[in-house]
């Protein structure tokens, strides 16, 4: 990935493979948009719960131009956020479809939605 990376670990240790798999994700938003400026992403865990694991939060934050996308996947579905690896996913593919949306509409590939003479 050309764009600056920033990867930030909070109240989780570091691991090597969960860095990895983010960038890993990281280089596949440059596929939808070779404009990003900047990308920062931090994992966060919540404090230890005595009947279930960690509940993890991952933020995104990607700088292109004339706009700043911001995604941030909580633990809305706790059980599939017990795990890093689908908070990520799940962080990455809101990431895309946004990124997919601010090219469309830089491309002028967005439907204009016209107002008909009768509903005036």
């Amino acid at each position: 990935m050309q764009v600056p990376l920033e990867i930030t670990f909070r109240g989780v240790p570091h691991s090597d493979a969960v860095e990895t798999r983010i960038r890993e994700k990281a280089a596949k938003l440059e596929q939808f948009c070779d404009h990003i400026i900047s990308c920062k992403v931090a994992v966060e865990a919540e404090h230890h719960h005595q009947h279930q694991g960690n509940l993890y939060k991952v933020r995104i934050d990607l700088n292109v131009p004339q706009k700043q996308i911001v995604v941030s996947r909580d633990h809305h579905d706790k059980q599939a956020h017990e795990d890093v690896y689908v908070a990520l996913r799940d962080a990455f593919d809101a990431a895309k479809r946004q990124l997919e949306e601010y090219v469309r509409i830089q491309r002028g590939e967005v439907k204009n939605h016209r107002v008909s003479s009768a509903a005036l």
